[in-house]
């Protein structure tokens, strides 16, 4: 066996100190509840453990100033691998090694790394939680002003249907919310305590894995001890469900920047987010868009490097995990700031009603309506009525006029030929004379359609929505912060 230490080079290599800085309040949290739990089985004597909780009290007041110096690593433990290792050194000055050597009894930083990881996560899931609900608040705030914005929908980018603007905003909302719904998910898997589980087969101590769970606002165990201390599929679910969320706002930062290209000037963003050109005075850039339609790219990068590490591991605790670490915090970062560029952008984005009206009206967007009206007037076919409003938007964009605008004789005109369909060329032009984009909304019954009808209903419903969403995520928080305040009055009362 190697007696010799490692050099100074490999340390800082190996050293995890700066991303450490993030998790230290968990640390202290789960020391906190180990120590209570180590004094209630007698495992260590309450002197003892009231010297340990004294010293991590302190740690607790300090942490700013620890984490500040952690990342700078001049915290003047400069042996200490983690931050672990860190606040039990510090116990121990504080505590002396009589008391402070007994708070690391019946654990292993394997189990208390996994207990930290899953406390911020959870804690950064309710907060991009409350960020997702904020925007889509927003949206749906904007669409309730936008429930008459006449707009075209697009497939393949080509101009498709008459739509609306909060149809837009409501196709967003929803995925969203599906966001939501998956992170909601996730919390469930994450918020279970590794605690307790060693170094990777558990301990032969008289320990409570359960009460300790409790006082760290966790829903029950990770029971496996070998589950508990090497598994990081919690991380890589999370990074994933993140990663989807970017997904999901890079399309609509790819709609905006778009729209508020002057060959669309649908949208315009308020001057305090767009940035200006270094060059071109006339410009004015939409670069929190494009910013966050990379950002999607580097969250899926994260979720793919989270992967890599944990998929090439062995059974049981490796080094490796320790790298996980900054790449969840930088999941964390992505997600709430892209969450909160969104909701600014939002918060004042100008529509310009006229012009997406103006391009809806100029173009042939009504041809399906003239298909299904003619399945009901002429009883024909879905197939054949498709065939004849192809031939009409064909001769309509040959003689440069929207197709609700053909006189008969371009009607005769355009289904010469067709006669065999059954389609009389009066019934087309009396469709015609009805159809337009105003009428096509408010035909559209179907449910969730960009009818108007639809969209008074499905704003309240999602607005509701989010209203109990919010109120669930609430008690999340609470549920925890109380589970903390109740674990420091057991402490003081110790």
């Amino acid at each position: 066996m190697g007696g010799g230490k490692p050099d100074s080079r490999v340390l800082d290599y190996l050293s995890s100190a700066g991303a450490d800085s993030k998790i230290i309040q968990y640390d202290v949290l789960g020391s906190q509840a180990h120590v209570l739990m180590l004094y209630k089985k007698g495992i260590i004597p309450r002197d003892d453990a009231r010297r340990i909780l004294d010293a991590l009290a302190d740690v607790w007041r300090k942490r700013s100033s620890i984490a500040s110096a952690t990342r700078s690593k001049s915290t003047g433990y400069g042996n200490a691998e983690d931050i672990h290792e860190f606040v039990e050194l510090f116990v121990i000055e504080r505590a002396g090694i009589e008391s402070g050597g007994r708070i690391h009894a019946a654990r292993s930083r394997n189990d208390q790394v996994a207990t930290d990881i899953r406390m911020k996560i959870r804690d950064d899931i309710n907060e991009i939680c409350g960020r997702l609900l904020d925007v889509a608040e927003s949206m749906i705030m904007l669409g309730y002003g936008h429930c008459k914005t006449i707009m075209p929908l697009y497939t393949h980018m080509q101009q498709a249907q008459v739509g609306l603007f909060s149809h837009w905003l409501l196709a967003h909302v929803d995925a969203l919310l599906r966001d939501y719904d998956r992170l909601c998910d996730v919390f469930g898997r994450v918020n279970m305590s590794p605690l307790g589980a060693g170094p990777v087969g558990g301990t032969s101590l008289p320990i409570d894995r359960q009460y300790t769970a409790k006082l760290l606002g966790f829903d029950g165990l990770v029971e496996n001890s070998l589950d508990a201390t090497s598994t990081r599929d919690f991380a890589a679910e999370y990074a994933s469900a993140v990663s989807i969320m970017m997904s999901n706002i890079s399309r609509i930062a790819e709609d905006l920047v778009v729209w508020s290209t002057s060959e669309f000037s649908f949208v315009e963003l308020e001057d305090c987010i767009a940035s200006p050109s270094s060059a071109m005075p006339q410009k004015k850039n939409p670069d929190i868009l494009e910013v966050t339609r990379a950002k999607s790219f580097e969250s899926a990068g994260c979720l793919a490097s989270i992967l890599g590490i944990v998929g090439g591991l062995a059974s049981g605790y490796g080094r490796d995990l320790q790298q996980l670490k900054p790449i969840l915090w930088q999941v964390s970062d992505i997600g709430s700031s892209a969450l909160f560029a969104m909701y600014s952008v939002f918060g004042g984005l100008y529509v310009d009603k006229a012009r997406m009206r103006r391009v809806a009206q100029s173009s042939d967007l009504i041809s399906l309506d003239v298909a299904e009206k003619l399945v009901i007037a002429s009883n024909v076919p879905f197939r054949t009525a498709h065939a004849v409003a192809a031939s009409l938007a064909r001769h309509a964009h040959d003689v440069k006029k929207p197709v609700r605008k053909l006189a008969m004789s371009e009607i005769k005109k355009a289904i010469k030929g067709m006669d065999a369909t059954g389609v009389d060329a009066q019934d087309l032009c009396d469709i015609l004379s009805t159809l337009g984009a105003v009428s096509s909304l408010r035909n559209r019954l179907s449910r969730g359609s960009s009818g108007y009808a639809e969209q008074t209903r499905m704003l309240a419903d999602r607005k509701k929505r989010i209203a109990d969403l919010r109120g669930d995520n609430d008690i999340r928080v609470k549920r925890i912060l109380g589970a903390f305040d109740s674990l420091q009055k057991q402490a003081r009362h110790v």
